[in-house]
């Protein structure tokens, strides 16, 4: 498998040349953070076998969410604890996308659009829910924020997991969607297309003078829910490149592996190693914009919603449990080592 790290120093020249008048301070950071990754830039931990008291030092993590190397930790995490709120209704992925002609401006003003399609997309989907005949009541929904295709082409767009069912708080009482149909998606995109524009205006944004009449939305039954849920946590607090997908590196083009999602068809890319790059780092995300959010009886402020609707539906509710992190192991007798001292990066030592 190839180093994705070796590729970004060695592109990471070429890159800053062509590209920085581009970049944002964010994704600045981002590429400083991924090309110190376990090393001395941030600083050493001493670990000491518990067996036979051999000791070696190992460098830390950046910790950073668009590194490759970090956080698998916390992706695990937030996995294990949506798993625990699944319920055995029948689950739906809604996507809502941003055209491409307002995709400059998303650019440009990511923060504010960003949120604007998570505000309006979540909208949308409420209001469906409480005006259908069928559910007429409050929504559960988490919603991920993705701004790349599999190709890593620029492409903002909202993933929601639905469960389908809805909570009426007043009566207690949970309405079980049947069969497995959600929402009309015309009517859907109908509705998102006019709450986006009407929102970017009143955030004092310009709009293109061309803006599609017809947007797009996809809303498709997913089962059970945790193969969606898998899906999205794949890019929750990493990069959006697998190392496993890099296949090529001759100094001068980059060439990766990626799925198409219309035809299911894999197929390969080769692009100059400074704009490979650049399709990894356009897609850093602004400093605290938070990626995936949870909505109604799927809310962290709403676990009593929850207990209600998983009693009704007899589900088994586990006590959460605080996971461990994988330890350490010697590399002489293999058990576990512990950490017995630190040392600071040496910006903090001077």
């Amino acid at each position: 498998m190839m180093d994705l790290t070796a590729v970004i120093e060695r592109y990471q020249d070429r890159f800053r040349t062509q590209y920085a008048a581009r970049m944002t301070p964010d994704q600045h950071s981002a590429l400083n953070a991924v090309l110190g990754c376990r090393s001395a830039q941030y600083g050493e931990m001493l670990l000491d076998c518990s067996s036979c008291h051999w000791q070696q030092s190992r460098f830390h993590s950046c910790g950073h969410r668009s590194c490759h190397r970090c956080q698998n930790h916390d992706t695990t995490g937030w996995l294990e604890r949506q798993s625990q709120k699944l319920l055995p209704v029948e689950y739906f992925m809604v996507t809502f996308t941003l055209p491409y002609e307002l995709r400059s401006l998303a650019r440009q003003h990511q923060a504010q659009v960003y949120g604007i399609l998570f505000a309006c997309a979540v909208s949308t989907l409420k209001d469906f829910g409480a005006n259908d005949k069928k559910l007429g009541a409050r929504m559960g929904m988490t919603a991920v924020l993705h701004t790349h295709s599999r190709a890593l082409n620029y492409h903002p767009h909202v993933h929601l997991v639905v469960p389908g069912g809805c909570l009426n708080h007043q009566r207690r009482q949970w309405k079980k969607l049947r069969g497995k149909y959600l929402f009309n998606e015309f009517a859907l995109a109908e509705v998102f297309r006019a709450r986006v524009l009407e929102s970017l205006l009143a955030a004092g944004l310009t709009l293109p003078d061309a803006v599609p009449a017809q947007w797009v939305a996809d809303c498709a039954h997913v089962g059970k829910g945790l193969p969606a849920l898998k899906y999205l946590s794949r890019y929750l607090y990493r990069g959006v490149m697998n190392e496993k997908n890099l296949i090529g590196d001759d100094g001068t083009y980059v060439t990766f592996r990626y799925q198409d999602s219309q035809s299911g068809v894999t197929k390969t890319r080769r692009v100059k190693g400074e704009a490979f790059l650049w399709l990894l780092f356009q897609h850093v995300l602004p400093k605290g914009f938070r990626r995936v959010r949870d909505y109604g009886y799927l809310h962290g402020n709403a676990k009593s919603a929850l207990r209600i609707i998983q009693r009704a539906l007899g589900v088994w509710v586990t006590l959460p449990q605080p996971r461990a992190r994988t330890p350490f192991r010697c590399h002489l007798c293999k058990q576990p080592m512990s950490i017995v001292g630190f040392k600071p990066p040496a910006w903090r030592s001077g």
